[in-house]
């Protein structure tokens, strides 16, 4: 126990707070970055979402979407059809990530002024301009290429 709170015991896990728990499910490099492009895209075939960062592997992305289909952040529908179709979106759950997920924008564009390291960001566009915005961009260009 921490602090006299108890222990949160989920899925074969223990916590020692619900913010442990939270970091768990959308922690790690691409989850919080995957459920920002579906809040602002509402729906995202597996295509698009693999061509948003081409760090990200094919088999990474899966792994990640598989994990928050388990934890019930996102939904996944396939198409019986050739070639498959398969389409994601945020639960009622994973919507409420929203504003949590925007605010963490929100805090990174703040931090990169504060740290007076707006100079060094400026080659990366989506740095300087508004979360939101980046996003709108990215889709059209999706949108594009599809």
């Amino acid at each position: 126990m921490l602090g006299g709170a108890q222990v949160i015991k989920f899925r074969n896990k223990e916590y020692q707070c619900s913010m442990e728990l939270t970091l768990d499910l959308i922690g790690g490099k691409w989850k919080s970055l995957l459920l920002w492009y579906l809040s602002n895209n509402k729906i995202m075939r597996f295509s698009e979402l693999n061509r948003i960062n081409p760090k990200l592997t094919q088999k990474m992305l899966t792994q990640q979407l598989r994990e928050m289909e388990r934890d019930g952040l996102i939904t996944r529908k396939v198409y019986a059809q050739v070639p498959p179709k398969v389409e994601y979106s945020l639960t009622p759950l994973g919507v409420k990530l929203t504003p949590i997920l925007g605010s963490l924008c929100e805090w990174g564009k703040e931090y990169l002024k504060s740290e007076n390291q707006v100079n060094e960001a400026a080659s990366q566009e989506h740095a300087l301009h508004n979360c939101k915005n980046y996003l709108i961009n990215t889709t059209e260009k999706l949108e594009d290429e599809g």
